[in-house]
């Protein structure tokens, strides 16, 4: 909101086009440079972006220029204009609101493409490693892991003692460890 340099751009503008200049009437030309930075806090108080807000009021003024308004009242004026940023502040809005509407938004909890192509890898090296284990071996990894067993109820499955199922998981999982390295944590 810098007001320095908008008004500037307005005196360049008026000086580059005298023609257009002439058309400017002073009094407009003033309100605009002693109440522009409090017209733009109000369009950034309504909208939460400064550059929207110089804008709707850099564009609020144009529309008033355009149609040949006249300035009889300056505070009727000033209250004619904050009126009609708050308006189109209101339409920039209502804009984000209809086009948040419509832009496709990737779901916050779903993993990108790469991730789960590298999972698909990881999983095929991870059943390729189970394949090479002894059938009781690779039963009691899948059965306790992949069905979430507890030790008791792979015991029950598998048809031997609780104690037999502890060997086996952790003789496959040193044989795991061997055949798929730093892979497997």
């Amino acid at each position: 909101m810098d007001n320095g340099h908008s008004v500037a751009v307005l005196d360049e503008f008026s000086l580059s086009a005298p023609t257009v200049a002439n058309a400017i009437p002073r009094a407009i030309l003033d309100l605009y440079k002693e109440h522009y930075e409090a017209l733009v806090r109000l369009a950034c108080a309504v909208v939460s972006d400064d550059a929207a807000a110089e804008e709707i009021v850099q564009d609020t003024f144009l529309a008033v220029l355009s149609r040949g308004w006249q300035l009889r009242d300056e505070e009727k004026a000033l209250a004619y204009l904050r009126r009609a940023i708050v308006n189109r502040s209101r339409s920039v809005l209502r804009r984000r609101v209809v086009i948040g509407k419509h832009v496709p938004r990737q779901a916050p909890d779903m993993p990108s493409a790469e991730h789960g192509a590298l999972t698909l890898l990881e999983r095929d090296a991870v059943v390729s490693a189970l394949r090479e284990l002894s059938g009781r071996q690779r039963e009691a990894i899948v059965l306790r892991y992949y069905a979430g067993l507890s030790e008791a109820e792979t015991a029950s499955a598998m048809g031997i003692s609780q104690g037999s199922v502890k060997s086996h998981v952790s003789r496959a999982m040193v044989s795991l460890r061997e055949m798929l390295g730093p892979q497997l944590t």
